[in-house]
């Protein structure tokens, strides 16, 4: 995965150009979350899935969205699309078995002519409409890329037994996040290919990585943090009053 130097920005004054598919994977199992069904957890007083599509609805080059959940959530998440009305959401389809499986389900659903998908896990609540237009800006330039923020921490290489083998130079190691976005033909190259050669991924760029295409990491913010775990409720709902206050 190529890292490029600086970040690609919009000309001053320009407006984005509204032509991505916004498609929200929403179908995981939730095993790490103690039978709390994280996407309709309540924060800040909205469900999760609520504060994630609230930022895809803001983001000005999102021209819709097609959510991928589980066939029992449906129904709640489809009143929570209505109740808050999310005018972009176009479609509502049932995940697959892998994550792989569950985007490919939503980008089925997509409108013809849609130039580029970006794609994102239903579980990060706190992304920003303004990393979302990001990153799709740096897209357009790379046709792959990805929000991701570098690594803090040493990070070490150990051997089967748990020894370290290696130190890798943190200047070059970064945490992936998403939206990850792509041209529209490449993604769809990408999941041909993985399909054809039995391949399964559950990280799309990895997917367009198969193909010997670079993807370029757009940095983005800490904050945009995944619901893993209950603990992680209780941190997004302080980042949000947070968040909420500065403004």
């Amino acid at each position: 995965m190529a890292v490029e130097e600086a970040k690609e920005k919009e000309r001053p004054g320009s407006s984005p150009v509204c032509d991505t598919a916004a498609v929200i994977v929403a179908a995981g199992r939730f095993t790490r979350m103690e039978g709390i069904p994280k996407q309709l957890a309540i924060i800040d007083g909205k469900p999760v899935i609520a504060h994630t599509l609230s930022a895809f609805e803001k983001a000005l080059s999102v021209r819709e969205i097609v959510l991928v959940v589980r066939p029992e959530d449906r129904e709640a998440i489809a009143s929570i699309c209505k109740q808050y009305h999310f005018t972009k959401v176009s479609a509502i389809t049932d995940g697959g078995a892998t994550r792989q499986e569950s985007a490919a389900a939503g980008i089925a659903c997509t409108s013809p002519g849609i130039a580029y998908f970006a794609i994102h896990d239903g579980a990060r609540p706190l992304v920003a409409s303004s990393l979302i237009d990001g990153v799709i800006q740096a897209a357009r330039r790379y046709h792959a890329a990805s929000a991701a923020v570098r690594v803090k921490d040493t990070v070490k290489i150990a051997d089967a037994s748990g020894f370290i083998q290696s130190t890798p130079d943190r200047r070059f190691l970064w945490n992936v996040q998403t939206p990850q976005v792509f041209e529209s033909g490449l993604y769809q190259q990408a999941l041909q290919r993985a399909n054809e050669k039995g391949m399964d991924f559950t990280d799309d760029c990895q997917l367009v990585e198969q193909l010997g295409h670079r993807v370029y990491l757009y940095e983005a913010d800490y904050k945009n943090i995944k619901i893993t775990t209950p603990e992680d409720l209780s941190v997004a709902e302080k980042l949000l009053q947070e968040r909420r206050a500065e403004k």
